[in-house]
């Protein structure tokens, strides 16, 4: 005598229901990507926060005891830093070098970057090489013979002479993903505009600039920071405290042997603010800016 063993009803289709097993799937899976993201998240937030609750501090000390913070927060140090130190100084020093280097970075790494892409010449190839080459230098070695040729020009301690530095770094850089970049518009947009009767210089200006606005936000973003955060050229470069940025400022606060630590803190909060804003306006394009220029680096 066998027995048989009756599934319950619904069961066996439930087990064999595709839908179902993809819901089933589909729900572990969006619980575990959802874990991922918002570990993620909170690493990359936490040490903002952690930053801007230092900043609440009224003691200079308090970031080795937390927990004070909590019942005497307070915003003194931002008033202490708007007022009583350089720091309007520091930061219309940094927007200007900031803000050159990103002008005057983006329209190099264009420029190169649309000939190399289009137009043929001696030396095409190797021009992209060259400039990779160029960002396998480490700071330390750069610094002696630029600040020679910045002291024989006559360019030290100027904003011009360090928005040529900052920019040395930022264009290879900038040129490679806009080069990728230009790859992906077509060139028949060129020739239509040759027969239009537009020079080379008016079809780059008026016809691809326009088209690559995503790239050339990425570039302008990173050329942005590039300067805006930089602090070893700047320190040795900028030589009086009229022309000190907002990262050599930040240095007044520490000395041999006292560290004023929530200063140190409201500042780096303020500082964070434009760049927050910079990232804000250029971030709807960050992504297809990225992404078109690493296809076809």
């Amino acid at each position: 005598m066998t027995s048989t063993t009756t599934p319950p009803a619904g069961g066996a289709q439930a087990l064999n229901d595709p839908r179902r097993l993809l819901s089933r799937r589909s729900r572990k899976s969006s619980v575990s990507l959802h874990a991922v993201l918002a570990a993620s998240a909170f690493m990359a937030v936490f040490p903002v926060l952690w930053i801007f609750y230092i900043s609440l501090g009224p003691d200079k000390n308090d970031y080795q005891h937390p927990s004070r913070i909590l019942g005497n927060a307070t915003l003194d140090n931002y008033t202490h830093v708007l007022k009583n130190t350089g720091f309007g100084t520091w930061m219309l020093n940094s927007i200007i070098v900031a803000a050159g280097t990103m002008l005057i970075g983006v329209l190099i790494a264009a420029s190169a970057a649309y000939a190399v892409s289009r137009m043929k010449f001696l030396g095409r190839g190797s021009l992209m090489y060259t400039f990779l080459l160029t960002q396998m230098f480490p700071v330390a070695v750069l610094m002696v013979p630029l600040y020679k040729i910045m002291g024989s020009l006559g360019l030290l301690d100027t904003y011009g002479g360090l928005v040529i530095i900052y920019c040395s770094t930022a264009v290879p850089y900038c040129a490679w993903l806009l080069k990728g970049y230009f790859d992906t518009i077509p060139v028949e947009i060129d020739e239509a505009g040759r027969i239009d009767g537009l020079s080379p210089f008016g079809t780059f200006w008026r016809l691809i600039l326009p088209l690559a606005r995503p790239g050339l936000a990425v570039a302008a973003f990173y050329t942005f920071i590039t300067a805006w955060g930089e602090v070893a050229f700047a320190s040795k470069f900028m030589l009086t405290e009229e022309k000190y940025t907002l990262a050599v400022g930040l240095q007044s606060y520490i000395s041999q042997f006292n560290s004023q630590w929530n200063y140190l803190a409201a500042t780096s909060v303020l500082i964070a603010i434009p760049a927050g804003a910079v990232f804000y306006i250029v971030q709807r394009h960050l992504v297809a800016g990225l992404t078109a220029g690493g296809t076809k680096g």
